[in-house]
């Protein structure tokens, strides 16, 4: 887990209280806001779940210790000023009481981090009657076939069909590509962070 170094918070800005703004990990979508104390901080560091104070009941409150939707920490951040948190985290089902991925109903959000955690859940569980099941079944030789056989079909689609073709047929060589990524053990985070070292 990536964190940054807290000595320096400013925790007399706000009467002991940060701002926490807590992120979907796969998506990056925002999921609520909440804030913490220095306790709610070092409960959250020690479980690696993110608790909070809550300013209503006066007491540290773990998110989702009724409901069971914890938020399972992957990185936590303090801004410029040292006076806001940035908690990226992975939630255990919907973050908002109103039964909603969000507290923000119109967050935007990253459906390849959606579809890639997805295909991650898929391989792990492997349902049956599931295309994924049969395709991580099949093992890297046939998944990488596949995604030749879309390629060759996503660049025929775009000299001799129209864009809604294309755009399906790209959509295929993205969904197998990333199949095959999962079933050597990458994700599609390891893709976009090599393609950010590649533009630096």
């Amino acid at each position: 887990m990536k964190n940054s170094n807290f000595d320096s918070l400013d925790w007399n800005k706000q009467g002991g209280l940060l701002p926490a703004i807590i992120q979907d990990a796969n998506n990056l979508s925002v999921l609520m806001l909440g804030y913490m104390n220095r306790e709610a901080l070092e409960a959250t560091q020690k479980d690696n779940l993110v608790t909070f104070f809550s300013r209503s009941k006066q007491r540290l409150w773990k998110k989702g210790e009724t409901s069971g939707h914890v938020l399972s920490v992957v990185s936590i951040e303090a801004d410029c000023d040292n006076d806001t948190l940035l908690i990226q985290a992975i939630p255990a089902g919907p973050t908002c009481h109103l039964d909603r991925a969000s507290c923000f109903e119109c967050a935007p959000e990253n459906f390849i981090g959606d579809l890639d955690a997805l295909l991650a859940k898929r391989q792990t569980e492997m349902p049956e009657g599931s295309y994924t099941t049969k395709l991580f079944q099949s093992g890297v030789r046939r998944i990488a076939q596949k995604v030749g056989e879309e390629g060759v079909e996503t660049a025929l689609a775009a000299v001799a069909q129209d864009d809604n073709d294309l755009l399906n047929e790209a959509s295929d060589l993205v969904y197998h590509l990333m199949v095959l990524l999962r079933s050597r053990g990458l994700d599609w985070n390891a893709v976009q962070e090599n393609l950010k070292k590649r533009h630096q």
